[in-house]
């Protein structure tokens, strides 16, 4: 059952950033082509400053969705119905600290956001995006339980309607009106009725929530769940700082403008760090009732075949913009978007070691592993804001993202290892550093030959055609280099039966 639920949300999960994918592109070029890139810019800097806000979810939906597992796997109702309880009530107090704190920021925003040459109220639009963040908790505790119980791919098909009819609005919107106001307006209605119809669904799947009786939490789980966010509210500041600060960085000391144009890398990176990433989380929950069986062996089995695919995953997708995202840049908005080599070398770095994290994080959710750790996100975010500021003296516009890649080695070399690897499979970390420097080799030598490929085949005429070119090589070579290195290898024998399987149903 764990298998046919994970296919289903993996299938789910690539269909909805698919259409994510596609629609972000369409949105973001007529974005631009109707108010330009100062606009995006604003959005792209806006988006940080309420993702540093999220911090006041402090980790605890994770801490829930943990609790969760085991009463789901027992059908334990009276458990599940007294945590839904105090996971509503929690989210609705953090609803309110997100709000109270976002509206101690806007006094500040004329200096975050420095000088702009565009006619709009930044006050206005600042308020329309903490109430659309506000909003994304209104019910979000019902769609959590519906993500517990494996049936993500139910969330994945509304939210892929969700962003079908929100863009499409916000297209028509904006190419009727031209209005940035009404644009974002639109964003949050379909974001409050995206929240409605997953509480429509749970309460139809789960109707035993709706009941009155509900007994108070227990006190030692009331205390599990304070204890492990505790933890978590490390965790939380350590994500904040790594993912929530490069465009404030960006703007205060490269401006609005060069945030727009990092911003259509960025789209791009993410759709691809989201999309293969999605295939990987949506294991979670799996994994989760996987680990309430303690047998290393097998959890260990499943972590080889798992992490085996997110490395293709990885090496592909960042070889990809590696080749690629020059030509799809310049056909896409135009060749004066286009970064410079020495950023996009570093941005194609951090979009790898960013996908492979994703094997570790999701057996590190999985098992609840946020106490032991709790203090290394704290040093990779402060390492990551200072060693970002000293490289974009240095280098530039890479180095913010330089020290993005420098810092993240305290995971990789440290808590990665002693925390999943020898906590949950008992393993040596000798074996963990043999394992980590053969994928980081085959990824280096792969994506050079690729890259060496791909300068020979250039078309620097044709943009379209050079794109086409340079994706088939993006995905030939790395395929050709891991079958005949990967060949004989039980995880590539196990995916090649699986894709069998498949076509034959």
């Amino acid at each position: 059952m764990r298998s046919e639920y994970s296919v289903k949300n993996s299938i789910t999960s690539i269909i909805s950033n698919l259409v994510a994918i596609a629609i972000g592109f369409i949105s973001q070029a007529l974005f631009i082509r109707i108010l330009g890139a100062e606009y995006l810019g604003l959005n792209g800097l806006f988006t940080n400053i309420l993702t540093v806000l999220s911090f006041f979810e402090l980790g605890i939906g994770n801490a829930i969705i943990f609790h969760l597992y085991r009463p789901i796997s027992e059908k334990n109702t009276k458990k599940i119905k007294s945590l839904m309880r105090f996971y509503k009530r929690a989210y609705s107090i953090i609803a309110l600290f997100v709000f109270f704190c976002g509206l101690i920021i806007m006094p500040f925003l004329p200096i975050i956001v420095g000088e702009i040459s565009i006619d709009i109220n930044i006050y206005i639009v600042y308020a329309m995006f903490l109430a659309s963040t506000v909003s994304s908790y209104l019910l979000m505790y019902k769609r959590n339980l519906i993500y517990a119980n494996q049936k993500n791919y139910i969330i994945n098909i509304i939210h892929i309607l969700y962003l079908i009819l929100m863009n499409a609005f916000q297209i028509i919107i904006l190419y009727i009106s031209k209005n940035y106001y009404l644009y974002l307006g639109v964003k949050i209605i379909f974001q409050i009725l995206e929240n409605i119809v997953n509480s429509i669904i749970a309460n139809k799947l789960y109707p035993y929530i709706k009941e009155k009786n509900v007994e108070k939490l227990d006190l030692e789980t009331k205390n599990d769940i304070f204890s492990k966010v505790k933890a978590l509210v490390f965790h939380k500041i350590g994500t904040v700082v790594v993912t929530g600060t490069d465009n404030v960085l960006i703007s205060s000391f490269f401006g609005v403008k060069m945030v727009g144009i990092y911003s259509n890398y960025a789209l791009v990176i993410n759709a691809i760090i989201t999309l293969f990433g999605q295939i990987i989380t949506s294991t979670t929950a799996s994994v989760g009732n996987l680990l309430t069986s303690d047998n290393e062996k097998e959890s260990f089995l499943v972590f080889e075949k798992v992490r085996f695919l997110n490395f293709i995953l990885a090496s592909i997708g960042s070889i990809g913009i590696l080749v690629a995202i020059k030509p799809f840049i310049s056909l896409w908005v135009g060749k004066k978007y286009i970064l410079d080599d020495l950023v996009l070398l570093v941005l194609v770095i951090n979009c790898f070691q960013n996908i492979m994290k994703n094997t570790f994080n999701t057996f590190k959710d999985s098992g609840g592993i946020w106490v032991e750790d709790k203090y290394i996100p704290i040093i990779e975010s402060a390492a990551n804001l200072i060693l970002s500021i000293i490289f974009l003296k240095l280098f530039g516009l890479a180095g913010v993202f330089l020290g993005t890649i420098v810092s993240s080695l305290i995971l990789w070399l440290y808590s990665y290892p002693k925390y999943v690897y020898k906590k949950l499979f008992k393993r040596q970390y000798t074996d963990y550093l043999k394992e980590f420097f053969e994928y980081l080799i085959l990824f280096i030598i792969t994506a050079t030959i690729t890259y060496a490929f791909s300068k020979v085949l250039s078309i620097e005429n044709n943009c379209l055609l050079d794109f086409i070119i340079k994706g088939m090589i993006a995905i030939a070579i790395p395929s050709i280099i891991f079958v005949i290195v990967f060949r004989k290898t039980e995880n590539f024998k196990y995916y090649l039966n699986l894709i069998r399987k498949t076509f034959q149903k």
